[in-house]
């Protein structure tokens, strides 16, 4: 769909196996990238097999930015690849130091003269707003990721990136999150996230596991399912990809396995 003639704007969590990737394709024209799934022995490929015919397919030729929640390789390993290959207008990091993989595309960056920006609160993009609600500095790369929440037609989104039980408890304290529609679930559901207070509060309606097949992690744990069990349960690695279509008053959900 040409981004100039959107009637509504999407979600997609495509999926990219043990990681995390997901495109907003906003009605206003805007496109912004989440993450870019990666491993450390393939580099390039995912982003040349996977994303980057995918953004062609739904005829987007530019990102207008691309966020990255946190360092980790199955986040952010294709990134340099994304951006050599990919027109990008910015590019925005988490809080913390920067790790090597960051340094490495900060490089990048520089070459290209992309922007790039650091632990923000809050990114304007036309007339909607992603608010960044982890602004704590942690010690450790995931819980240090970057918590955003946002509303597209009155729904609301929240995408935990790899963020722990710990940092959960902190935005209890410090936001009113409730009645979430849409719920990216922390750490490709690992129980050291999702804590069954935390989703009891958010209540969300549907969740989405962003996970590879068989992994080796034993992801998303019994427990996390048991937690988000009131709400509709989505998972890449038995969903494949999955496109939410905000229409005003309702979702409309496409999976699409690979």
């Amino acid at each position: 769909m040409s981004p100039y003639f959107r009637r509504y704007s999407t979600v997609t969590v495509i999926d990219v196996g043990q990681g995390d990737c997901i495109l907003l394709e906003l009605k206003s024209g805007e496109n912004i990238l989440i993450d870019t799934g990666g491993n450390l022995y393939n580099k390039g490929k995912l982003s040349e097999n996977t994303i980057l015919p995918y953004l062609k397919s739904r005829g987007i030729r530019f990102l207008h930015a691309l966020i990255l929640t946190h360092g980790d390789v199955d986040h952010m390993g294709e990134a340099i690849d994304l951006v050599k290959h990919f027109k990008i207008g910015k590019v925005i990091f988490n809080g913390g130091e920067y790790n090597d993989l960051e340094r490495e595309l900060i490089k990048v960056l520089d070459e290209k003269n992309i922007e790039y920006y650091k632990g923000i609160e809050k990114l304007n993009i036309n007339n909607n707003e992603f608010y960044f609600l982890n602004t704590k500095i942690y010690d450790n790369e995931n819980d240090n990721s970057s918590v955003i929440y946002f509303t597209l037609d009155h729904h609301k989104f929240l995408f935990m990136g790899d963020a722990g039980i710990e940092v959960e408890e902190n935005l209890i304290l410090e936001y009113h999150l409730n009645d979430i529609d849409f719920f990216k679930t922390g750490h490709h559901g690992s129980k050291t996230s999702s804590s069954k207070k935390f989703i009891d509060i958010i209540n969300p309606k549907y969740s989405v596991i962003s996970v590879g097949k068989k992994n080796r992690y034993g992801h998303p744990s019994k427990e996390i399912l048991k937690n988000l069990a009131s709400s509709v349960i989505y998972r890449t690695d038995i969903d494949g990809s999955i496109l939410f279509k905000i229409k005003n008053n309702h979702f409309e959900i496409e999976t699409c396995v690979s």
